[in-house]
This record gives structure tokens, C-alpha cells and sequence, in this order.
């Protein structure tokens, strides 16, 4: 069961742990490439801090973005903007969201995200809190899928093999991580087991790392489609 209390308050320890780091550089750090292709840290930074008010509209039933150019337009505005403002805006978005979150509201309700998605209101905190904690690793300053905390990893591989389960353009996948735990997802036909560590599992499934380091049987390594 889904507790979004206590994942609010992982995704304040994540924003925590990221606004630390960020608060060690300088101006000319946040105009350095992320991992993110096309994007400097400035446009990762100015991205958390737009999801964070983008979720609350969520929350509050308005539409997550205008439509995609806005959100688009509003990343680009603000990449630039020296370090302090990152900072502020950063924390000042996180803490509107902590607030909507600890209002009284029916967290069994259904939202809607993006492009017609939608998902119960209590998972709302963890998306928020994957959107913190695999961005900070996007930024590229130390700290990777490693240092997540194993709940973390354990639940997004959760989260996406179910976002894939079904695609009949995955192949029927079994993924098994070095401790044995295992997961199903993909299409019905072929059998693909993927095997490694999960942080390994979890790069792939989330588009941050290459699949290199797992091992595959009965066929290549599924080409996944992007989130």
C-alpha cells in the first residue's frame, strides 16, 4: 500500500540532498552539460523546480502544464539564472508542494498527469520524489543510481516494468536482479531474461545507462521506448 506521508517526506530529504549539492558550486557550474542530452545543469535545475508546480496543479485538479510548448518555453526562460535564483526557486516550488500535500484531500482520487495519463493522487508524492532523485543524478556531480536508497530502486523498477507491461513492441522480458528478486513486463511474445544488479536494471528501464553491464538470455537486450 502506498503511503504518501512517508514519501512526502522522502521527497524532502531528496530535495534536501540535492539543494546541498547544488549550493557548493557556482554560476558557471550550472552552465555545464548535464547527462542530459541538449541540457545544461541550469535546465535540470529550472525542470525540477517547474514539475514541482506542475504536480501541484495536478493535485489541485488544474492541467499538469499549459501544453507542451509552455513547459518547454518556461525551462529555457529560466536555465540561465544564476545559481542563488536556482536555489530559491528550487526550494520555494518544493515547498508549495509540501504544502498542497499536507492539505486534507482524498488521496484514493484519480488524477491526470500529462498526454491523458492518469494515476491514483497518492502516488503523486513519489513521482515527485523520482523526478528529484534520478535528476540530481542527471546532473552529473557525484551522486548516481548507487547512492539511491534501495526502497527507491526497488520501486521504480516497480513503477516502469508495469509502465512497459503489455507493449507488444518489448518482448516478454524477465528481469532478475543479482539478489534474486524478479520482475515481468514487455509484451507476450519472445522471452528475454535480463539479469545484474538492480541499479543496473534501474539505469536501463530509465533510459540512464546503456544495459552494458547486464547480461541477457534468449535474445538482445529489449529496445525500450522513452519515457
Amino acid at each position: 500500500m502506498i503511503d504518501h506521508e512517508l514519501d512526502l517526506a522522502s521527497v524532502r530529504e531528496a530535495t534536501e540532498r540535492l539543494l546541498t549539492a547544488a549550493a557548493s558550486w557556482d554560476n558557471a557550474a550550472t552552465a555545464e552539460p548535464s547527462r542530459l542530452p541538449g541540457w545544461t545543469r541550469g535546465h535540470v535545475l529550472a525542470h525540477v523546480a517547474r514539475n514541482a508546480d506542475a504536480l501541484v496543479n495536478v493535485l489541485q485538479g488544474r492541467p499538469m502544464y499549459a501544453d507542451a510548448a509552455t513547459r518547454d518555453a518556461d525551462i529555457e526562460r529560466d536555465a540561465t539564472r544564476p545559481l542563488d535564483v536556482h536555489l530559491a526557486d528550487l526550494r520555494e516550488s518544493a515547498d508549495r508542494f509540501q504544502a498542497v500535500g499536507a492539505e486534507p484531500a482524498d488521496w484514493s482520487r484519480t488524477v491526470e498527469l500529462r498526454n491523458g495519463v492518469t494515476d491514483s493522487a497518492s502516488r503523486i508524492p513519489f513521482r515527485r520524489w523520482v523526478e528529484v532523485a534520478l535528476h540530481h543524478v542527471d546532473l552529473g556531480v557525484g551522486y548516481e543510481l548507487e547512492d539511491l536508497p534501495e526502497e527507491f530502486v526497488q520501486r521504480e523498477i516497480d513503477f516502469l516494468t508495469e509502465r512497459f507491461e503489455g507493449l507488444e513492441s518489448v518482448p516478454a522480458t524477465t528481469l532478475r536482479a543479482a539478489d534474486g528478486r524478479t520482475w515481468t513486463t514487455g509484451g507476450t511474445s519472445g522471452a528475454v531474461t535480463v539479469t545484474g544488479p538492480a541499479t543496473e536494471l534501474l539505469g536501463w528501464l530509465a533510459g540512464r545507462r546503456d544495459g552494458s553491464a547486464l547480461k541477457t538470455e534468449g535474445g538482445p537486450l529489449p529496445e525500450l521506448p522513452p519515457l
